[in-house]
This record gives structure tokens, C-alpha cells and sequence, in this order.
């Protein structure tokens, strides 16, 4: 016997997501439940906002933990993720429950949510239109990978280890393996 699937309005989606204890991310029109994160994701996630927030101060950015989504058009379908964390430094991004013009996104990897990461995640975010720069964050290995667009519209790829340090273009900042790994792994 067959089933009908039954996709959920935008709407009812953003206002089930204001009620719920577990956050979903929204492709046109289904939901998916997100798994909770390890004490390493945590830490790291929590290094990097220590050190965003100060930084991005009296300046037009603003930096977002993972309870805010981005909100991705296509021409097929609306996308909602819940990114690790966002920042977003145009004025008119201002939906209360969602973004839309992140010129950084940083996503701390996980076994079970790497690939969507580096793949189709990485493909939508592309079509954001002040979308900068992304980064990868290994939990398990002092390893990052930074994806930035230049001004033609490519995009690149930077590998860095231990001995490199992380320069984020599009706030003008730089961390040190240190700094994002602080409490998880040994530099």
C-alpha cells in the first residue's frame, strides 16, 4: 500500500519549530530531525562564538549558535538548516527566526552529518547571495577546511593543521588551532 507524503507549508513548519524540543531542517517541504552534538562539537562551537562575539562588536555583524536557521530559495523549493554558526553583516537580514544573507557559515563536522556538510549544504549555501566564506571544523583532528569565494565568483579551497592558523576574510579575524581547540585537542 502506498502513501501519500505530506509536505509541510513553510509556515506551519516555522511555527512548529518555535514549539518543538528538537529542531528539524525543512527541504521543501519535509522535515528532518537533528541529532544532538558531542561534548567535542560543543567546546569548539563554543570557542569560536567566545571569540566571534567580541570581535564583531559595535561593528553591523551579528554571530548565531545553531537555534538559527538559514533560509535557502530555489526555483524547486525553500530549504531551512540549522548551521553550527552564522554571521551575518548586512542590515536587512532581520527574520527573527531565520537568516538570509550569512556571509560566514561554520559547520563542526559529525560522523553522521559530514556528508550533507560538505556536499549538498555547500551547494545551496553557494546560492546565498552574500555568502563568503565556509568553514569545516574536524572534531576528531586538529583539521580545517575554508571554502571562499573570490571576485569573480569562484570558490577555492584552504586545508589547514596545527601549524596554520584560520583567517576569516570576511570579518577580518583570525583564530589559531589553539583557539578553536581549546579543551578538545592537544595542539
Amino acid at each position: 500500500m502506498q502513501s501519500p507524503i505530506k509536505l509541510l507549508p513553510i509556515e506551519e513548519y516555522l511555527q512548529l519549530e518555535q514549539t518543538s524540543e528538537i529542531r528539524h531542517e525543512y527541504l521543501g517541504g519535509q522535515i528532518f530531525a537533528m541529532v544532538g552534538a558531542s561534548e567535542e562539537h560543543n567546546l569548539i562551537t563554543t570557542n569560536i562564538i567566545a571569540l566571534l562575539r567580541p570581535h564583531l562588536r559595535g561593528s553591523s555583524c551579528r554571530t548565531f549558535v545553531s537555534d538559527m536557521k538559514v533560509k535557502i530559495e530555489t526555483e524547486k523549493a525553500d530549504i531551512f538548516y540549522y548551521p553550527d554558526i552564522i554571521v551575518t553583516c548586512d542590515p536587512q537580514d532581520n527574520e527573527r527566526y531565520f537568516k538570509t544573507r550569512p556571509s560566514l557559515i561554520i559547520e563542526v563536522l559529525s560522523p553522521r552529518t559530514e556528508i550533507t556538510d560538505r556536499r549538498e549544504k555547500f551547494l545551496y549555501y553557494q546560492t546565498l547571495e552574500n555568502f563568503q566564506e565556509y568553514v569545516l571544523v574536524s572534531q576528531h583532528e586538529i583539521k580545517v577546511e575554508v571554502y571562499r569565494q573570490d571576485a569573480q565568483g569562484n570558490w577555492s579551497i584552504q586545508t589547514l593543521g596545527k601549524g596554520n592558523d584560520l583567517e576569516l576574510n570576511s570579518i577580518g579575524l583570525t583564530l589559531t588551532m589553539a583557539d578553536i581547540y581549546e579543551d578538545v585537542l592537544t595542539i
